[in-house]
């Protein structure tokens, strides 16, 4: 059966459509899967955070990377988690020294807006790309060990000052997960796992959380960047459709 009948059916069925596209039937048509991005590159916001570490982008937030994190997050399409997770993978292991166990770090999600979503995103997301990364040799796992130690406010329409003002303080290492992780693997080193990076504030925030509970953070890792800057664009980052 060819994929054009197929999806046809599919959408027949489930009245589905690409998220990229719009092509009737899978929420990622094979086109759009073949134009996704296979190298990942540093995405510095503008401007940096004092102090964070390298942040590696797959693609920029915008055209189908853009839809597929929408469309997980917002409208609970989870097959969206793999091909997701795939990009995730690329931004943490493209030119990642190898040689000490990496733990992948998810940053939490606000507990209301989990429940009210019914799934945490990041976290899955996070896990699928610490599944493959197994499976091509990467000693790497994945650590639920940061947690929200106050509510902050709404972080849209905050500028990156503000932002940072908002988080500064706002997470806390779990302290159970991160003694016995330490424990078991003293050489280990992080890599802060999100969807996408803004003005770098939330993950500075995971960094400065997990480096005060005794952990080495060697890496942003996101699936997506919004274009802040040129090199973006010039490190060929710019995703499909934009």
């Amino acid at each position: 059966m060819t994929e054009t009948v197929l999806d046809g059916m599919l959408d027949l069925l489930l009245g589905g459509a690409c998220v990229g596209c719009g092509r009737p039937g899978r929420l990622l048509c094979r086109a759009c899967a073949a134009e996704l991005p296979v190298q990942a590159a540093p995405a510095w916001p503008t401007p940096v955070p004092d102090g964070l570490v390298e942040p590696w982008a797959a693609s920029a937030y915008a055209g189908t990377p853009r839809s597929m994190i929408l469309g997980l997050k917002e409208r609970r399409l989870l097959s969206l988690a793999a091909p997701l997770s795939r990009l995730l993978a690329i931004a943490v292991a493209d030119e990642l020294p190898r040689g000490s166990l990496v733990v992948l770090v998810p940053v939490p999600s606000r507990p209301r807006v989990v429940r009210e979503r019914g799934h945490d995103p990041t976290r899955s997301v996070t896990a699928r790309a610490a599944r493959s990364l197994r499976r091509e040799g990467l000693d790497v796992r994945v650590g639920a060990l940061l947690a929200l130690d106050r509510r902050v406010a709404d972080q849209s329409g905050l500028d990156a000052a503000h932002r940072a003002a908002n988080l500064a303080g706002s997470m806390r290492v779990r302290a159970g997960p991160m003694r016995r992780l330490l424990q078991s693997s003293p050489a280990v080193r992080a890599v802060v796992c999100d969807d996408v990076l803004t003005t770098g504030s939330t993950a500075r925030e995971a960094q400065r959380a997990l480096e005060a509970g005794g952990l080495e953070v060697v890496r942003v890792a996101v699936v997506a960047a919004t274009p802040r800057r040129s090199a973006v664009q010039d490190l060929g980052l710019l995703a499909k459709g934009t």
